[in-house]
């Protein structure tokens, strides 16, 4: 207990000598003052592991003393020493959060082992205290690791995606631009539908693995510079099945729905798509807003076998049909969101080009 700094208060000069002298001799570090309104002044020039004060003293009360120390923040254990014990007061005094009584005339050894107590608390509430913001210290630390962990697990997926889709760009006319500009439709699309941020999130990484399946689609078909005969056709078509087997099975959210873009984004609402058919709702809402997506891009880029269509013809196509294309591929809704946010569209087309 040596060194401990008690603040001893007293408006009784001769009892304060008392105290301050007995407990001098225990080793005890003792600051005196005579009422409350100086002890609130030596409290507010440093601190104390231990304040003792009499109950009753003119000015400020050891009540109003203790009331008077907690609104100022300091968690300092209070020994309340009193002539008389009354109910009332030993309720209020509890009640304001007292750590314990002397009663005078005290017994030199129950004062100071009162005061040990009090200061073994102390140290015990500082040594709880520290441990806690210690505590707090790691666990923001090991929250910024964790964090820091996160993102590069982030970047590491969106670079594998980036190589992923690589690999079916060397296999195809399509370029990184058509790959970022349906990740940015779907997102604007999906955002006008008013889906989550988690789906918009999502969307915008699977739509881009939307034909990853080509990579399983012989050059001399996928490469041909001309229309596609029927045979030739019909395995281009089976892209969606390779590429929704590529990325099956997976836990993780956003390569589930990339399985699902990549093997359903040929379906239609009317039934007319491929590879299984699926009509209206049948088709995961994800596919059914890459197609829109993807055809509105495919009738802007220049092909081999194709010269590339401005965005009114383009609008035209998707909105009233060309015999080919017609309104019915696509899921009403969506091409009701479609026709609110098609300049957005090409701003993107026109924003990201090669």
């Amino acid at each position: 207990m040596n060194k401990a700094k008690l603040l001893v208060v007293d408006d009784d000069r001769d009892l304060l000598d008392s105290v301050v002298m007995i407990l001098e001799e225990e080793g005890y570090e003792v600051t005196a003052a005579s009422g409350g309104k100086e002890a609130l002044e030596r409290l507010r020039l440093g601190s104390y592991d231990v304040v003792m004060s009499d109950i009753k003293m003119p000015g400020i009360s050891g009540l109003e003393l203790i009331q008077e120390i907690k609104a100022a923040g300091i968690e300092t254990p209070i020994i309340l020493m009193t002539a008389f014990v009354e109910v009332k007061t030993t309720i209020e005094a509890i009640r304001r959060n007292a750590f314990d009584f002397i009663i005078k005339p005290y017994d030199p050894q129950d004062l100071i082992l009162a005061v040990e107590k009090a200061v073994r608390f102390n140290r015990l509430t500082m040594m709880e205290k520290d441990y806690r913001s210690s505590l707090e210290v790691t666990v923001e630390q090991r929250t910024r690791e964790l964090n820091n962990a996160l993102i590069i697990v982030k970047d590491l997926n969106n670079e594998l995606l980036r190589r992923l889709t690589a690999a079916a760009e060397c296999r195809d006319t399509d370029t990184a631009s058509h790959l970022t500009r349906i990740g940015l439709y779907c997102r604007r699309l999906s955002e006008a539908l008013g889906m989550s941020a988690d789906f918009v999130d999502d969307i915008a990484f699977a739509s881009a693995l939307h034909d990853i399946g080509k990579i399983g689609i012989a050059d001399g078909i996928l490469l041909k510079p001309a229309a596609l005969t029927k045979e030739e056709f019909e395995i281009m078509k089976s892209h969606a099945k390779i590429g929704g087997c590529m990325l099956k099975g997976s836990s993780n959210a956003k390569i589930m729905m990339a399985a699902t873009v990549a093997l359903r984004h040929h379906e239609r609402w009317d039934g007319s798509g491929y590879p299984d058919g699926l009509s209206g709702e049948q088709i995961p809402l994800c596919a059914r807003i890459v197609i829109i997506c993807d055809q509105y891009d495919a009738l802007m880029m220049k092909r081999p076998y194709k010269a590339p269509l401005g965005h009114g013809k383009t609008y035209e196509i998707i909105t009233t049909g060309d015999g080919r294309t017609i309104p019915q591929h696509f899921d009403p809704e969506i091409l009701e969101a479609f026709k609110r946010v098609a300049l957005d569209f090409v701003d993107i087309f026109h924003s990201y080009q090669d």
